[in-house]
């Protein structure tokens, strides 16, 4: 079969051809690592037919009961969130707990956007996450489909 004669076409996404669904995640009681690593999928828009790696082709997620995360083990205390400001003595060590005790959404977050690519297109993507504390978020005029993960 030549090339001229194929019937189809490959199909690459843009701007302007993207439809961007919501979806509503509930965190509770969940693991994670492997909510995160479906949560990250789902931003990407990895799980459609017409995923393009250099667009924008994910959905809008909103995250609910962000504080009702797990974490296996005794990673609450043991493992460690480590920032740095850029100056000396700038870096700060703080474990799971104590960043889930001043923000119940940094957690996810941080989760997340690990797995994101490090580029401007990542940022973009990161954007289209929305993490709340307790089961009230200002999204219910978008109609977020519910997901089970």
């Amino acid at each position: 079969m030549k090339v001229s004669e194929l019937k189809y076409k490959t199909i690459s996404a843009n701007r302007q051809t993207v439809t961007k669904n919501w979806v509503l995640v509930d965190a509770e009681d969940k693991v994670l690592g492997r909510l995160s690593s479906e949560i990250a999928k789902i931003l990407r828009g990895k799980y459609k037919t017409n995923f393009t790696p250099h667009v924008d082709c994910g959905d809008n997620v909103v995250v609910i009961n962000a504080e009702k995360v797990r974490l296996t083990g005794n990673k609450w205390d043991k493992k460690e969130h480590i920032t740095y400001s850029g100056y000396q003595s700038g870096q700060k060590i703080k474990s799971y707990k104590e960043v889930l005790d001043k923000d119940g959404r940094k957690v996810i977050e941080i989760a997340v956007k690990g797995m994101l690519p490090k580029n401007k297109l990542g940022s973009a993507i990161y954007r289209n996450l929305h993490v709340f504390t307790g089961t009230e978020h200002p999204h219910e005029a978008q109609k977020p489909v519910k997901l089970d993960i």
